[in-house]
């Protein structure tokens, strides 16, 4: 068969994540460290895992409401009011996904049409370009740069409005820049979409991994509820990133179409995982802020070592990466991801995966262990040192 004439064209022009070139690579070598998967390295905690083997012991292994458990959207509810100060119904503007990403694939899907203009701020997430693609939408960039601490400005937004602008694709705490957006920063942010129709899909699934301030979030600021799509979940905060379950919060009007698309494509959430995310919201803020401590040290010790190194790292604010800039190496972002990997088995991401404005930088995670962090420091510095013979 001819399976050119077959295989969607939209699918076919999508490009492979970035993020998995060169760990598929690693995969076929020995004795590599790996820093790139935003994945954290704590177990989930006990109490969680209790709940689920209960879960299982107990049978519940049947299918849910295709929004989800309602204890769980009203243990969501009271959970992201305590933390934003907004209260969504867990009976019609919160639906339980299979993870953060289902959330935004929903979002995308139940407002942009063919030729509509998503607004998408680079460095940013992967996932965020192919999925408006998938539906037709027309992606613009809006670029941060390290001079502006890699935030959205408010002038920067405004240009890039048009009457075919329909949504903005907010992702703060950044992946990969750690980069946040603070209430002084959302404000003009806020200001700007006033008196136009433009959403706002509020990616926020690293939230909770905020440092030196508390986290703001635009839901939480005058009329900013009502033309937001709130995306969280508990793979980073709660180190659940195998149990696939995140949630979306907005306004009842558009869940109602993000729930059509929900239970023909998924149905439900995995059973197990939502009677364990129940516990999770319960009870686990202390094991949260454990990890976001160590997550602290970690982030400090890396951006001392690169600053060292000669390579000018950001100090990130948010979620678990530092972006580093190998600039003054000469290299371009993939050549020198290539060349570490090959010499002296350290797996990092470049930082054009996350758009070409991160042409320069690589993405690197500090959900490792600290002894984990050190090897692969002292591998970059022997790089370094062999880059000027």
């Amino acid at each position: 068969m001819d399976y050119s004439k077959i295989i969607s064209k939209k699918a076919e022009a999508l490009k492979p994540s970035g993020i998995r070139k060169y760990f598929d690579i690693a995969a076929s070598m020995d004795n590599v460290v790996s820093l790139g998967v935003g994945e954290p390295d704590f177990r989930t905690p006990w109490v969680v895992r209790r709940e689920a083997i209960k879960t299982l012991e107990r049978g519940k292994t049947v299918y849910t409401a295709n929004a989800g458990l309602i204890k769980l959207r009203e243990e969501i509810s009271r959970y992201t009011a305590e933390k934003t100060g907004v209260t969504y119904d867990p009976a019609a503007e919160i639906i339980v996904t299979v993870g953060g990403s289902e959330a935004i694939d929903l979002t995308v899907r139940s407002i942009v049409e063919p030729g509509d203009e998503v607004i998408i701020i680079e460095p940013s997430f992967v996932c965020y370009k192919p999925i408006v693609e998938l539906t037709g939408g027309v992606p613009v960039i809006i670029e941060t740069r390290v001079e502006d601490s890699f935030k959205l400005k408010a002038e920067a937004l405004k240009e890039k409005i048009t009457p075919k602008t329909k949504l903005l694709i907010l992702p703060y705490p950044n992946n990969p820049t750690g980069a946040v957006m603070t209430k002084e920063n959302l404000e003009p942010i806020a200001e700007v979409l006033k008196g136009t129709d433009v959403m706002v899909l509020t990616d926020e699934i690293y939230a909770e991994l905020t440092y030196d301030h508390v986290h703001t979030s635009i839901i939480s600021l005058p009329g900013m509820a009502e033309r937001c799509i709130y995306v969280n979940g508990f793979s980073k905060a709660f180190a659940m990133t195998g149990w696939r379950l995140g949630y979306m919060c907005g306004p009842r009007e558009i869940l109602k179409q993000a729930l059509k698309i929900h239970q023909f494509g998924i149905m439900s959430s995995p059973t197990v995982s939502q009677y364990a995310a129940i516990e999770a919201l319960r009870s686990c803020s202390e094991d949260v802020e454990n990890m976001r401590d160590e997550y602290d040290m970690r982030r400090r010790y890396l951006v001392d070592a690169f600053n060292k190194l000669g390579l000018p790292c950001f100090m990130p604010q948010g979620a678990f990466y530092v972006f580093p800039s190998i600039k003054p190496t000469g290299l371009t972002s993939d050549e020198f991801c290539e060349k570490l990997l090959y010499s002296k088995r350290v797996a990092v991401v470049p930082g054009n995966a996350f758009g070409e404005c991160g042409e320069g930088y690589l993405r690197i995670s500090y959900a490792y262990s600290r002894r984990h962090l050190e090897i692969a420091i002292e591998k970059i510095a022997e790089f370094l040192e062999e880059l000027k013979k």
